[in-house]
């Protein structure tokens, strides 16, 4: 059994997909198609602008919703497809480009809700009064108590359980910085502030919430082709209202990302292939399920190896 899997913010880089633009007329209509239903040439920015504003939240999350579809229209364009997958999944925003490749939301509509969601998720707390934290070396249930220790009535909690060494703190900045020192404490290997603009995954961005709540009420779902595994549950949703629920709950919520590629590999997957830019999933995957055939598709050069 396979999956496709769907990255999320922090794998941008600049000229992410336009080998796959100029390789296939499908993936080149992705980008033109994106740029169209946000009114302005994002495709220039992804692929001649500059880092530092592509890495703005509300860039990043339709950009690299972008650049996985159209790996995906490229894919596809070479016989594979939909079909070819048992679940989808995707890392926080790669849940949108999952839920697209499905049939659950249209290229349009996930690039509008997208940028969107990063706006929203900007505006909910203040420059500088957020932060996040990776913790490596320790489990998810070491770090959850670390988070609750540190919070000292700000909020702090465990945001990403990326794998079993690595686990992503949100919260106030204070409270985050805390955690970090009492994780060192706690024999963490290493406690990394990130450099990311806002406390996301965390219940700082209730405010982010409610504007995705009043945006995904207005969208039409469609039930997915395969199931998507929602980050907030850690199995798999076909139910269009679920869905719908389910991305409001996941502004807030914690990204079970270890649990659900665990729930996959019980239901049977074998093989994951990464559909977008960067190799951050395939290193965590690996490290969850190290029998597990991990692929990368992000160039055509990735395709071809899959054909030959």
């Amino acid at each position: 059994m396979r999956a496709f899997v769907f990255p999320g913010q922090g794998a941008q880089v600049i000229g992410m997909g336009r080998e796959l633009a100029e390789a296939y007329p499908a993936a080149r209509a992705v980008f033109a198609e994106v740029d169209e239903a946000l009114g302005e040439p994002l495709s220039e920015l992804i692929w001649t602008g500059d880092i530092e504003t592509l890495t703005l939240t509300q860039n990043a999350q339709p950009a690299l919703m972008a650049t996985s579809m159209a790996a995906f229209r490229a894919l596809e364009a070479e016989g594979f497809g939909i079909g070819d997958a048992d679940f989808v999944a995707g890392h926080s925003l790669g849940e949108y480009s999952a839920l697209c490749a499905a049939g659950a939301l249209t290229l349009a509509d996930t690039a509008r809700l997208l940028r969107l969601r990063g706006a929203a998720m900007q505006e909910a707390v203040p420059v500088g009064q957020g932060a996040m934290a990776a913790i490596l070396g320790l489990d998810y249930a070491a770090v959850d108590q670390i988070a609750r220790d540190a919070a000292e009535g700000e909020v702090c909690q465990a945001a990403n359980d990326n794998d079993p060494a690595q686990v992503v703190i949100s919260g106030h900045r204070e409270a985050v910085e805390r955690a970090a020192a009492l994780a060192r404490e706690r024999g963490a290997k290493r406690a990394l502030m990130l450099p990311v603009s806002a406390p996301f995954h965390s219940a700082l961005m209730q405010p982010a919430a409610a504007a995705m709540a009043e945006a995904l009420a207005a969208i039409e779902i469609s039930a997915p082709e395969v199931p998507v595994i929602a980050n907030v549950r850690a199995e798999p949703v076909t139910e269009p209202g679920a869905i719908r629920r389910l991305l409001v709950e996941q502004v807030t919520g914690a990204v079970r990302w270890r649990e659900s590629i665990e729930f996959l590999t019980g239901a049977g997957v074998t093989e994951f292939w990464e559909i977008g830019a960067g190799k951050a999933l395939s290193g965590m995957i690996r490290r969850i399920a190290k029998e597990a055939v991990v692929r990368n598709v992000g160039v055509p050069a990735d395709i071809a190896a899959l054909k030959g």
